[in-house]
């Protein structure tokens, strides 16, 4: 079958095909129909600003971008997953504790306009990823106008988005907190403004704004009327056009939160991130203010200014995150821009625990920048000096000092703060009825710290010390588990470890049994396999070998290059065979091999294959890996992708087998 991919999932034509595409995609109630309050152009080919991007001193817009190439679902069929990177996603990347902290704590999201869908699309969310419940009737959600009550503002379907985003984002990072929305009367700054100090009134330490504008001189006046609270975190998004500084991410009493771009990979982290740049016109900002004065924290010397950003977290749609919005959306969508990024911050900041009294918490990741993600790569404009627009070690403007690693960075005090760091022992297989003993080792920045440990997703059977970190037991059930191991210390600085347990029938030794897990793709979602967005699918314009879901790499009809991997054990001793089902879908009618699919067994290539091996429907490849017995390799899948017509490359029903 001929691909369909720029229809579906993803486009791969110009500016005007999509845009024609998107228009009968509307008239055919697939995706939604541009809400009134968003721009009547695209940003791209593939994302849209959510708010009208306004040019006048005192106006704000949102900063949310959505995907306009992912096909929205208003219900999900039993066991899909949502496109775009979800709570365990995010929780991963930024190796928080969001299982066990934040519990009490409120952070408010502070919009304009009104969405009156914001409770119930909630609560949809927080249900699909099996968050609890956060509603008005049990005083974990609560929605108020600017003057505490409930006049609500007149509703508008783009700020309805950004209210979607923000909300998902706070129960994505602290699912234990409360959720408390303001919405203001209007987008200009004085009613934005009396919904910060508002929210500062009801109690909330914690305060996120995803809008901006342009600076002027009423900036500094602002900062003292709505943006001056000692002892609460108050983040705002650096902005979405690119290099070039806005208000109010440019306040000296904010957090100015940059975004990145979040993939999977192969490092010991898992993750990697660069500066989120699109175009000369979509990007995270950054800049030096034109008026506000320089706090006494921030020490770089290529601006005499406020230098925006402090921190920085994902906010590139390519690889964007999960939201549910019905109020101008239909169910389902993938959003990103730098408003996803400062409602992560501000819960990240919740995680850590309560700022202390009359400090400015937008101090404390220069205190702990050991404790941060540095991110070195990536500029979002050109300009002098050039680490304001340009990602490097240390301190930059587009991403500050980084992105979240765990929740030392924001703590208060002068130290660097504790980083526990788990050993990742691998992946591991073992028969059942065989002894496991298996030591989970850590490490912790400070010394004299005694560590404890848990884990969940032990196969039955096993359990783990909390005081040595040994697992051990018999394991009584054959199976796939997902594992996460966690190292935690007196001050509660944590660290984990994520990877598969399978379990093969009685017998040890080379008893026949399969070791990939996930192998048909069908639990909706990548892991234990790392994949970079958007390969999970379950698209019918390429359908799968078996069940609802594969793999598919590549079909953009652009420069492109996705990745699968898994990292397996292959018992010593013992016979091996790889094997998979592979469909190859090209557009491309020359001879030349230009899109090409990479198989490696660890260092080993085992078969490489391009445009000129499409076939028209699956067909099985195997090979023996024996060769790789007794240890752990990485089964890798890289599908690269030039320019012009498209080629897809589709997985499904992968196998390692033993005997």
């Amino acid at each position: 079958m001929r691909s369909k991919r720029h229809s579906g999932r993803r486009m791969a034509r110009t500016a005007a095909t999509a845009l024609l595409s998107t228009a009968a995609l509307v008239s055919a109630g697939l995706l939604a129909a541009t809400p009134s309050s968003a721009t009547a152009s695209q940003t791209t080919t593939h994302t849209r600003n959510l708010c009208n991007q306004h040019t006048q001193p005192g106006q704000e817009a949102c900063l949310a971008e959505v995907r306009t190439d992912v096909m929205q679902h208003l219900h999900l069929s039993p066991n899909a997953t949502p496109s775009g990177y979800g709570p365990s996603d995010l929780q991963s990347a930024y190796n928080l504790p969001s299982a066990s902290a934040g519990s009490g704590q409120t952070v408010a999201i502070v919009d304009a306009q009104d969405d009156p869908n914001a409770e119930s699309d909630l609560a949809t969310y927080r249900s699909q990823y099996g968050l609890p419940a956060c509603t008005t009737a049990n005083g974990c959600f609560k929605k108020i106008d600017q003057n505490g009550g409930t006049n609500y503002p007149t509703a508008d379907s783009g700020w309805a988005g950004e209210i979607s985003l923000d909300v998902d984002m706070v129960s994505a990072i602290c699912p234990q907190c409360h959720i408390l929305l303001v919405e203001a009367n209007s987008a200009n700054m004085s009613d934005l403004g009396a919904a910060v100090n508002q929210a500062v009134a009801q109690g909330a330490k914690y305060v996120s704004n995803s809008y901006g504008g342009s600076e002027d001189s009423t900036d500094t006046s602002s900062d003292s009327q709505y943006f001056d609270h000692p002892g609460v975190a108050i983040t705002v998004s650096a902005g979405d056009s690119g290099y070039g500084a806005e208000y109010p991410a440019a306040s000296r009493y904010v957090t100015s939160v940059g975004g990145t771009s979040l993939t999977r990979d192969s490092s010991a982290r898992g993750w990697s991130e660069s500066v989120w740049n699109t175009s000369s016109t979509e990007g995270t900002g950054s800049g030096c203010s034109a008026y506000d004065t320089k706090p006494s924290w921030q020490t770089d010397s290529g601006c005499s200014n406020r230098t925006i950003s402090d921190v920085s977290a994902v906010a590139d749609p390519a690889t964007g995150v999960a939201v549910y919005q019905t109020y101008g959306g239909s169910g389902w969508n993938v959003y990103g821009g730098t408003s996803a990024s400062s409602p992560i911050i501000a819960s990240v900041y919740a995680l850590a625990g309560t700022p202390a009294a009359g400090s400015y918490p937008a101090s404390y990741p220069y205190a702990h920048t050991s404790a941060l993600n540095d991110v070195t790569s990536g500029s979002n404009g050109s300009c002098s000096p050039s680490y304001l627009c340009t990602a490097g070690p240390g301190y930059d403007g587009p991403t500050g000092w980084g992105t979240p690693n765990g929740t030392a960075a924001f703590t208060n005090g002068s130290s660097t703060g504790n980083t526990v760091t788990v050993t990742n022992p691998g992946n591991q297989s073992t028969a059942v009825g065989t002894s496991v003993s298996l030591q989970i080792k850590a490490s912790d920045s400070a010394s004299g710290q005694t560590l404890g440990y848990s884990a969940t997703g032990l196969p039955a059977g096993l359990s783990i010390n909390s005081s040595t970190g040994l697992i051990t037991g018999t394991p009584t059930t054959a199976g796939t588990s997902n594992v996460t191991v966690t190292a935690k210390d007196s001050t509660g600085a944590s660290g984990s470890a994520s990877f598969t347990w399978t379990v093969g029938g009685s017998g040890g030794g080379c008893n026949a049994q399969q070791l990939i897990g996930n192998p048909g793709f069908e639990t909706g979602t990548a892991a234990p396999w790392s994949a970079t967005p958007y390969v999970i699918n379950n698209d019918p314009t390429e359908p799968p070998h078996s069940g609802s879901w594969d793999a598919w790499l590549d079909g953009y009809g652009s420069s492109h290059t996705d990745t699968l991997s898994q990292s397996v054990t292959i018992p010593a001793g013992c016979h091996a065979t790889l094997s998979f089902w592979l469909h190859i879908d090209t557009d491309k009618t020359s001879s030349t091999a230009s899109d090409k699919l990479t198989v490696q067994a660890g260092s080993t290539t085992l078969a490489t294959y391009s445009n000129l091996n499409a076939n028209s429907g699956y067909a099985q490849k195997s090979f023996d890996v024996s060769s790789l017995a007794g240890k752990t390799v990485t089964l890798k899948f890289t599908g690269a992708e030039g320019s012009g017509a498209q080629t897809s490359f589709v997985i499904d029903d992968t196998a390692l087998n033993i005997s």
